[in-house]
């Protein structure tokens, strides 16, 4: 469903639409009314998505642009291969919480955690953020470390970050009618410890 649209284009779905919904998008918004299979947004250029409801597994892969907004939970792999070029900074904006390997490899572009109805520990699953090299994950509230890849430095966002965040907390109850700016819990930032962590496996460094 929409695959590879271009131009300025609105797409409404009611449904539950098949896998790689939206893969190439290069500028539509695609509005699904219902849940979302496996693949949504896959090398997804430019645009927007939104999803009033979950989505599967490996949503955004090889996103380079644009943004996909999720209501509910997301599954594994999600991010996988983002990255980003210029001022063309990919986001994937989760409303619950997510599987494991979020983030996996991610080189660029944000992904964003609201973890509304979901319990402190339960936001992402294991091996968040493996291989990550760039760009950056936002999460709410108290994490598991024991889910979170060595790969990753954990920190609290400094004010740009504040003020990105609470830009994608009001869009994301503008968009959905919810009221995510009434939690409370402050958001950690996982980043790459280091550009290249298997630059060892490849090079004897």
């Amino acid at each position: 469903t929409g695959a590879g649209l271009q131009g300025p284009l609105r797409l409404v779905v009611h449904g539950v639409p098949g896998n790689d919904t939206a893969c190439y998008l290069d500028g539509p918004e695609v509005i699904i009314h219902g849940n979302a299979q496996d693949g949504v947004g896959n090398t997804m250029n430019r645009g927007r998505v939104v999803v009033h409801g979950r989505a599967g597994d490996v949503l955004g892969y090889g996103m380079r642009g644009g943004e996909i907004l999720v209501r509910d939970s997301v599954g594994y792999r999600v991010g996988i291969h983002m990255k980003e070029y210029g001022r063309q900074v990919p986001l994937i904006l989760i409303g619950t919480n997510a599987g494991a390997f979020l983030g996996e490899y991610m080189a660029g572009g944000r992904i964003v955690v609201l973890a509304l109805d979901t319990a402190d520990g339960e936001q992402v699953g294991p091996h968040c953020g493996s291989g990550l090299h760039g760009g950056a994950i936002f999460i709410r509230g108290g994490i598991d470390r024991s889910c979170i890849s060595p790969d990753v430095e954990v920190s609290e966002p400094d004010e740009e970050d504040r003020q990105f965040l609470e830009r994608c907390v009001a869009e994301y109850d503008q968009t959905f009618g919810r009221n995510a700016a009434s939690d409370p819990r402050p958001f950690v930032k996982l980043v790459a410890r280091k550009s290249r962590p298997y630059a060892r496996l490849y090079v004897g460094v």
